[in-house]
C-alpha cells in the first residue's frame, strides 16, 4: 500500500471515530505509520486531506447515481420514472457501493453518516459543491414523477430522506438503547447454522450482511415516507386542500411496502 493510501485509510477511520475537529495531524500520522512530512508533502493541510477523502469517494458515488438516473430515463422513453426507482438509484446505490467496497466502504458510510448530522461549515459547502449536479438532476426526476405533488412539499420529503439516511448509516447506537439488551436478528452465515439468531452489538457496517438488511429496510422506510398524505395545514387555500386529496401516484415496486389504509393510495 502506497503512503498517500496509508494516509487516506487512517484518516478516515479516524475521523469516523473521533470527528475532525478531535482528529490531529500526528495521530493521523501515527497511525499510518508515516511521518508529518509526508502529510505536508501529499496535502499540505487537514482541511485538504478530509476534501480528498471525500472527493475520491463521492466523485465515484455521484458518477454511479447520474448513470443509475440515465439509465432510468432511457428505459422510460420520456415517461416519468417511477419514484420509487428513483429513490432506489439515489440511496440504495450509496449502500451498494459500499457492499462492493469490503475493506473501506463500511468506514466511510459510517463517516458520510456522521459528517452529514455534525457538519462543520467548511464540510458543508464542500459538500454542497460536490452534490450540486447530482441533487439537481435527482431533484427534476421527482418534480416530474409527482406532477400533482407540490415541490415544496417534495423538496422538504427528500430532506427528511436524507437525515433518515444519514443517522441510519452513522451507526446503531441508538437503535441499541431502544433494544436495550441487544438487537437479535435472524440470520444464515457459512459460520451459522439456519434460523440461529445472533445478536448485534456493533455499528451498522461491521460485515456485509448487516448492509444487506439495512437496503432493504431503508428503501421501504424512504418510500412510505414519500406516499404518507400531503399535511393538512391550517392555513391551506381551497387550491392546496385540492392537492392534499389528491393521492400521491407512487406505482409500486419491490422495495415499496404495502400502504395502509390510512395513507394515500398509489397507483397499481
Amino acid at each position: 500500500m502506497s503512503t498517500l493510501e496509508k494516509i487516506l485509510r487512517s484518516a478516515e477511520s479516524l475521523f469516523e471515530h473521533q470527528g475532525f475537529e478531535a482528529t490531529t495531524l500526528r495521530q493521523i500520522t501515527a497511525s499510518a505509520g508515516v511521518n508529518l512530512a509526508a502529510v505536508n508533502y501529499h496535502f499540505g493541510s487537514k482541511e485538504a486531506l478530509i476534501r480528498e477523502i471525500f472527493k475520491r469517494r463521492l466523485t465515484q458515488l455521484n458518477q454511479e447515481r447520474l448513470v443509475a438516473l440515465d439509465r432510468l430515463e432511457k428505459a422510460a422513453a420520456g415517461r416519468p420514472v417511477k419514484p420509487a426507482k428513483i429513490l432506489d438509484a439515489f440511496f440504495g446505490t450509496l449502500l451498494r457501493i459500499a457492499q462492493k467496497d469490503k475493506e473501506g466502504g463500511p468506514t466511510f458510510l459510517k463517516l458520510l453518516g456522521r459528517t452529514l448530522t455534525e457538519p462543520s461549515e467548511f464540510i458543508r459547502v464542500f459538500l454542497a459543491t460536490e452534490y450540486e449536479e447530482v441533487l439537481g438532476r435527482y431533484r427534476e426526476a421527482l418534480f416530474k414523477s409527482l406532477p400533482d405533488v407540490p415541490r415544496e412539499e417534495i423538496l422538504w420529503r427528500f430532506h427528511f430522506m436524507l437525515g433518515a439516511t444519514a443517522y441510519a448509516i452513522a451507526g446503531t447506537d441508538s437503535l441499541q438503547l431502544l433494544a436495550h439488551e441487544g438487537l437479535k436478528e435472524t440470520a444464515q452465515t457459512p459460520n451459522q447454522s439456519k434460523g440461529r439468531e445472533r445478536e448485534t452489538h456493533q455499528g451498522i457496517g461491521t460485515d456485509l450482511m448487516e448492509i444487506d438488511r439495512l437496503l432493504p429496510r431503508l428503501m421501504n422506510f424512504l418510500v412510505g415516507g414519500l406516499r404518507a398524505p400531503l399535511p393538512d395545514f391550517e392555513t391551506n387555500t381551497p387550491q392546496q386542500a385540492q392537492v392534499r386529496q389528491a393521492a400521491l401516484r407512487i406505482p409500486s415496486s419491490s422495495h415499496t411496502p404495502r400502504t395502509p389504509p390510512s395513507a394515500i393510495k398509489g397507483k397499481g
